[in-house]
C-alpha cells in the first residue's frame, strides 16, 4: 500500500446551510481577499477541461480528488483514505473514504470517481485515456483503475496537479444541469463551496463546514481580479486585499520597505521560449546556430534583477529543477558577440525578420525586455500580447509561429512535463525528433527506476545540445500579504504558486 446564479444558486445555498458544522469544530469566521493578476473564466470551474495549472488557483477550494498534494507530501490520501498498486503495476486500486460529501450533501461514490475520469477531456486526456483499458467498481466503496501495460506514471499524471484529471465532480449533477450548468453553478468536494460569480471583477466562495478533513479557519474568500500590478499593491496598501499575486520589479521592493507588508517568493513554473518554426525546414530558425544565437542574445541576470529582485533561478533548462528526474542543464551564458558571429555563420550576416513574438500579457514586460536583447543582435521581433486563455489555447491548437513565450505551473516530473512540450503529440509541442521522442517511449514502460532516469536524462542532454528552446528561469512568484493574515497558505505545497489548502488559511485572532 502507498500510500445563473439567482435562484438557482439560492436553492443550492439552502441545501448546504442545512448540511451544518461538524460536532466539536469550530465555526469559520471573516473574509479573506485576493487580489488575482489575471482574468477568472467560468472553465476554470470545471476541472474536465484542464490545460494548463493557473485554475488550480479555484480549484484547490472548490474541488477534491481521490489522492492529491499535501503539506509534505507530492501525494496523500484524500476522498481516498488508501490506495494500493499490483505487483505487475496493471491495477490501481482506491479505497474511499467513508462520510466524504459534495457540497449539495450527497456523498462521493464510486460511480462519481469512474464518471470524473472518463468525462475529463483536459490537456492530458489523451494521455490518459490511451494507457487506461477499464475503470471498475468492485464494490460500492472501492474503485480499481486498470492499465493496458505497466505505466509508472499513471499516479503522477492522475494524483498531483499535472493534469486535473483526479478531482471529483458529482454525476447525478453534472448529467441534471450539464456542461454549461455546471460552469454557472460548480459544485465540488472541496473546503469551499461557490457563492457567486462576476466575470471580470470576482468571484466568491464560502466555507463547506462538512469538509471531510477540518472545518475551514475563513468564512468567506474573494478572489478579485485586479490585472495592473501598481493597481494591485496600492489594494494591499488600504486593507481591500489581504494577498496580492505577483508583485514584481520595484513595486516587490516596495513591499518588501512597508511596515506591515511581506513579501513572500514561491517557485511554481518554468518559463522559456518556443522556436515554433524548428522543424520548418524553410525557416531560419531550422538552423541550430540560429537558435543557440538567441539563447546567447538574452541577458537573463539583468531581467531577473528588474523583475524579480533576482530571485529567480536562472536555468538551462526547460524541466523545472526541483522534479524528478531533472538534469541540470548549464545555463546559456549572455554573449551577444558570439551570437552575432553564430548568425553570420548562418548566413544572417545582417540579422533577419523573426515576426511575431507570442505571449500571455503577464509576461509581457519581460517579453520586451528579450526582444530588446533580440534586436541587438539583429534578430527583429514585434509583440504579441494575448490574454491569458486565448493564449494557452492557441498554444495548444499550434496557431503561433516565430516564437512563443510559454510558462506551466510545476507538477509531476521530467518524462510527465517532457511529454507535453518537447514530444512529437504533445500538448505545447510543435515537434519533435525521433530519437528523443524513441527515449520517451522506452522510460514509459520502464519500472526500473535507475534505467528511467538515464534515459530521462539523455533526453535533456540532447534538447540542450540542439538548442530545442530558450530557457529563461525558475520563475519566482513574488506576492503581496497583508497585516490581518496569520496564514496566507503561501508555500505550503511544494512547487506550487498560490495559495493552498485553502481550509488552512488563517486570519489573526480567528
Amino acid at each position: 500500500m502507498r500510500p445563473v446564479q439567482g435562484l438557482f444558486a439560492a436553492v443550492l445555498v439552502l441545501v448546504i446551510s442545512a448540511v451544518g458544522v461538524a460536532p466539536g469544530a469550530a465555526a469559520p469566521e471573516g473574509q479573506m481577499t485576493w487580489a488575482v493578476h489575471t482574468t477568472l473564466v467560468p472553465a476554470w470551474f470545471d476541472p474536465a477541461e484542464n490545460i494548463q495549472q493557473t485554475p488550480f488557483m479555484v480549484q484547490l477550494a472548490t474541488h477534491d480528488a481521490l489522492v492529491k498534494p499535501m503539506p509534505g507530501k507530492s501525494m496523500a490520501p484524500s476522498l481516498a483514505e488508501s490506495w494500493s498498486t499490483s505487483p505487475d503495476g496493471l491495477v490501481y486500486e482506491f479505497v474511499l473514504r467513508k462520510g466524504a460529501k459534495f457540497h449539495n450533501g450527497e456523498p462521493v461514490t464510486a460511480e462519481d470517481v469512474k464518471f470524473s475520469f472518463e468525462r475529463y477531456r483536459g490537456m492530458f486526456a489523451r494521455t490518459l485515456k490511451e494507457r487506461v483499458s477499464a475503470v471498475e467498481i468492485p464494490d460500492p466503496g472501492r474503485v480499481r483503475f486498470r492499465l493496458k501495460q505497466p505505466w509508472p506514471d499513471f499516479m503522477t499524471f492522475y494524483a498531483t496537479r499535472a493534469s486535473g484529471a483526479g478531482w471529483i465532480v458529482p454525476k447525478k449533477y453534472v448529467e441534471k444541469v450539464g456542461d454549461d450548468g455546471y460552469k454557472k453553478v460548480p459544485i465540488g468536494a472541496g473546503p469551499y463551496r461557490f457563492v457567486s460569480f462576476n466575470p471580470g471583477v470576482e468571484l466568491v466562495l464560502e466555507a463547506f463546514e462538512q469538509y471531510w478533513r477540518k472545518v475551514p479557519n475563513v468564512k468567506r474568500l474573494v478572489f478579485r481580479v485586479i490585472p495592473d500590478h501598481a493597481t494591485r499593491l496600492a489594494a494591499l496598501k488600504r486593507g481591500d486585499a489581504d494577498v496580492v499575486y505577483l508583485i514584481s520589479g520595484e513595486l516587490a521592493g516596495e513591499v518588501r520597505r512597508t511596515p506591515g507588508l511581506t513579501l513572500k517568493a514561491v517557485f511554481p513554473s518554468n518559463h522559456w521560449l518556443i522556436f515554433a518554426d524548428q522543424f520548418d525546414p524553410k525557416s531560419p530558425w531550422h538552423d541550430k546556430r540560429v537558435r543557440l544565437a538567441a539563447n546567447l542574445a538574452i541577458d537573463r541576470n539583468t531581467l531577473n534583477e528588474a523583475a524579480t529582485l533576482g530571485l529567480s533561478k536562472i536555468t538551462g533548462s526547460i524541466v523545472p529543477s526541483s522534479f524528478d528526474f531533472y538534469w541540470p542543464a548549464p545555463p546559456y551564458p549572455h554573449d551577444p558577440a558570439r551570437a552575432r558571429r553564430l548568425l553570420a555563420e548562418a548566413g544572417y550576416a545582417n540579422g533577419f525578420d523573426a515576426g511575431e513574438f507570442f505571449c500571455d500579457l503577464q509576461v509581457c514586460s519581460w517579453g520586451e525586455a528579450m526582444l530588446t536583447d533580440l534586436k541587438a543582435v539583429g534578430i527583429q521581433l514585434k509583440l504579441r500580447p494575448l490574454e491569458r486563455a486565448a493564449f494557452f489555447k492557441g498554444v495548444a491548437e499550434k496557431k503561433y509561429k516565430n516564437l512563443v513565450y510559454l510558462f506551466i505551473g510545476a507538477s509531476g516530473n521530467a518524462a510527465t512535463w517532457l511529454e507535453s512540450v518537447a514530444v512529437s503529440g504533445g500538448t505545447y509541442a510543435y515537434g519533435g525528433y525521433p530519437d528523443i521522442d524513441g527515449l520517451f517511449r522506452e522510460q514509459a514502460v520502464d519500472l526500473d527506476r535507475a534505467r528511467r532516469e538515464a534515459t530521462l536524462h539523455k533526453m535533456q542532454q540532447l534538447i540542450h545540445e540542439r538548442a530545442m528552446f530558450a530557457p529563461v528561469w525558475d520563475f519566482a512568484f513574488l506576492h503581496g500579504v497583508g497585516p490581518r493574515v496569520e496564514e496566507s497558505g503561501l508555500g505550503l505545497l511544494g512547487g506550487y504558486g498560490f495559495s493552498a489548502p485553502y481550509e488552512d488559511v488563517k486570519l489573526k485572532g480567528k
